[in-house]
């Protein structure tokens, strides 16, 4: 996604993500259009560029056609050759300006740094050097969600489809039962998936271990919305802030006290940023990540496209405080396990260490981090 109103370079170079650059642009005019049709065109423009597996500037040097790719209209193609071949749009800037919207616009840019397209990843992944973690390496998702909150996927369909990824386990984490709007789990419905998970687990096919994990919400306090008798019934439990996101008051003591919290295993999504909407918790990084580390705490990259987060600028951070990471897909279908690899891009970009990632981890060391964290813990 752009984060200014100009890549600022030639966009043909393989290190300038032009679809991000391009899908932020479209995003841009779908914000300004008085019309609901023409907003929702801009938006599908936008969605189909950022999914794109390939470089609209490759795409375009090999004789492609933006119109020939599914949602993309004249008017779409248009802004992708004008960014093409300038770096800039001035058929998006000029309807900003005729909207008004400047200041909103500055704002959704400010929002939608170190974002990264689908051909980007794959581009990062196919170049990643050879000491990296990579997808053979990677052993399991840590974070997604079933039909027992928001997900779409029945257990069976989320085993199959791990399974199918190569994957040795799966952590099912569905939202705990104070985060209503997200159709939180009552502790009754999770006794009640327990079961059917042992059922899950112990049929032949298959071969992949789900897990029974909770995202627990960070309150205000910092304290879970779940008590420590409830935390200990789960396989693994991940703590996410999703209230007071746009906020520009420090949060530190909040989100230290999560990290602080005996039964919390990874941070999930830590600063519960969104794409050109919101910069999420603002905190002293440095501080969460050291005790993070201290008390052998993963922190998150979550690979939803519209959250990256951490992005590879503050995992970089994590990294150097010494942190363990999780890199995870938040998928709500099965179709989205494979956001797992943005998370992983961002891993690579980062410069993490494959053996601090705790999905390359056989399935025994995982399950000893979880019984005892401070196994893994660097002071």
């Amino acid at each position: 996604m752009s984060g200014s109103p100009s890549i600022g370079r030639t966009p043909s170079k393989p290190d300038v993500d032009v679809n991000s650059v391009v899908a932020g642009y479209l995003r841009e005019m779908a914000f300004v259009q008085s019309s609901r049709q023409k907003t929702f065109g801009y938006k599908r423009a936008a969605a189909a560029v950022a999914a794109l597996e390939i470089q609209l500037s490759e795409f375009i040097d090999g004789g492609g056609d933006p119109t020939k790719i599914h949602g993309i209209g004249p008017a779409s193609a248009r802004v992708i050759r004008e960014v093409l071949e300038g770096g800039t749009s001035a058929s998006v800037e000029r309807a900003i300006d005729e909207s008004g919207r400047r200041a909103d616009i500055r704002r959704r840019r400010d929002l939608s740094h170190h974002f990264l397209s689908r051909a980007q990843v794959l581009r990062i992944l196919r170049t990643a050097p050879a000491t990296a973690l990579r997808r053979e390496n990677y052993r399991g998702d840590l974070q997604m969600h079933s039909e027992w909150s928001d997900g779409a996927a029945t257990l069976a369909e989320i085993r199959a489809a791990c399974h199918k990824r190569g994957y040795e386990y799966a952590a099912i984490t569905d939202h705990s039962h104070g985060l209503r709007i997200a159709g939180g789990m009552s502790m009754k419905d999770a006794a009640r998936q327990r079961k059917e998970m042992v059922k899950a687990n112990a049929r032949p096919s298959g071969g992949c271990r789900l897990l029974q994990g909770i995202e627990a919400n960070i309150l205000a306090d910092g304290q879970l919305d779940l008590s420590e008798a409830e935390a200990r019934t789960f396989d693994l439990v991940l703590a996410a802030p999703h209230s007071q996101l746009r906020k520009g008051d420090d949060q530190t003591a909040r989100m230290m006290a999560a990290v602080e919290n005996p039964a919390v295993r990874i941070l999930a999504h830590p600063r519960g940023r969104m794409a050109g909407s919101r910069a999420g918790v603002v905190a002293r990084w440095n501080e969460v990540f050291a005790t993070a580390a201290r008390r052998g705490v993963a922190i998150e990259i979550d690979g939803d496209p519209a959250r990256q987060d951490l992005d590879h600028t503050l995992a970089r951070e994590a990294r150097d405080a010494g942190c363990l990471f999780a890199l995870d897909s938040d998928a709500h279908t099965t179709g989205q396990l494979v956001y797992a690899e943005t998370a992983l891009a961002h891993a690579i970009l980062a410069g993490v260490d494959r053996d601090r990632v705790v999905n390359s981890w056989l399935l025994a060391r995982l399950l000893e981090w979880l019984a005892n964290p401070a196994r893994e813990a660097r002071g």
